[in-house]
């Protein structure tokens, strides 16, 4: 349960005897957030981000990209770190992030 939610008196006594009983309780809210990020898994993404990995999306290199959006190649990369952190994309040998992230941003 959310902190806010324990004030609500019969609310939080219902759920301590559901899990007394054995029972689970997740507090409504939780799933709302839980369900609203598998929806759009790019809200978590800043508007700068989501418009670096559009450019990444229309096949733009990090060079290209810094020269439109007039920032460092750094910044690029950094932009694109994040967003991969973000969409949860860790390395791995077997994978290209860069490639996930676009069908991501394709699929949103």
């Amino acid at each position: 349960l959310l902190k806010d939610r324990v004030g609500q008196v019969e609310e939080f006594v219902e759920a301590l005897a559901r899990v007394a009983a054995g029972g689970t309780v997740v507090d409504p809210e939780v799933v709302r957030q839980l369900l609203r990020r598998h929806r759009d898994p790019l809200e978590a993404l800043t508007p700068r981000e989501r418009e670096v990995l559009g450019l990444v999306a229309e096949g733009h290199s990090n060079a290209e990209i810094a020269r439109r959006l007039v920032v460092t190649e750094a910044a690029v990369g950094k932009h694109i770190g994040n967003i991969l952190a973000k969409l949860h994309l860790p390395p791995a040998e077997d994978t290209h992030r860069r490639v996930l992230a676009v069908l991501t941003y394709l699929r949103a």
